[in-house]
């Protein structure tokens, strides 16, 4: 390639990873604050969380034709061909922990009037907590290629498994104590296994992650809580 390509080559790769970057920035947040929109019963941060949705699609659109693009214009190989593979797949993930932040917040419309919500959601706040944590985690691995932080993160999804189970028998004994609490008991159900969810997902970007890197896979068997 004379330099000029190499440039220009180099700028396309820096341009999609800077759109992953973007991506990850706003499912953070999408999280974060359908979390606090749920604990604190605010429905306007729960409408700023759906409208920020269709930012996510057309940001993992972008990305996808940017990678067409490019691997069409430049027929890359090996460590940029994986690096580009990887943008496509993380840019997915991404965009799907949008929209499991996007369900919680409407779980969160759906519970606004019931105040017993503040009591049945302390469980769920620590795990939304682990799953921020993950998701900034592998995001922060994919920006330094670091393998270790990524395996890091693909060996903690056990610990949200374990915790959406601690919440199903929490909210299971709300329910056995007062049958009025099934409905809003329900949705809370809902949110824990979005937050279960969204660490599948940064499970599934830390293996794109170690695989862009090394070029090798991660075993098939994740670790998984009982």
């Amino acid at each position: 390639m004379s330099e000029h390509t190499v440039k220009a080559y180099d700028a396309e790769l820096d341009l999609i990873g800077a759109k992953i970057a973007e991506m990850g920035g706003i499912a953070e947040k999408m999280l974060v604050d359908a979390m606090d929109a749920l604990s604190r019963l605010d429905m306007e941060l729960a409408k700023r969380v759906v409208i920020s949705d269709p930012r996510l699609d057309a940001l993992q659109r972008e990305i996808e034709d940017q990678v067409v693009q490019t691997i069409a214009r430049r027929q890359p190989m090996a460590v940029d061909l994986r690096e580009l593979m990887a943008s496509i797949h993380i840019a997915g993930d991404l965009e799907r922990t949008g929209d499991l932040a996007k369900n919680i917040a409407k779980r969160a419309m759906k519970v606004a009037d019931d105040p017993r919500v503040m009591r049945a959601v302390v469980g769920l706040k620590h795990m939304a907590e682990v799953a921020a944590m993950q998701l900034k985690d592998v995001l922060d691995a994919y920006a330094q290629r670091d393998v270790g932080r990524a395996k890091a993160v693909w060996t903690r999804d056990a610990d949200l498994d374990a915790l959406e189970d601690s919440i199903f028998r929490d909210l299971l004994t709300f329910m056995m104590e007062d049958p009025r609490n099934i409905s809003f008991c329900t949705h809370l159900l809902f949110c824990a296994k979005n937050l279960e969810r969204v660490g599948d997902h940064a499970t599934n970007i830390a293996e794109n992650v170690n695989f862009m890197v090394t070029g090798q896979s991660l075993p098939m068997n994740r670790p998984k809580g009982d």
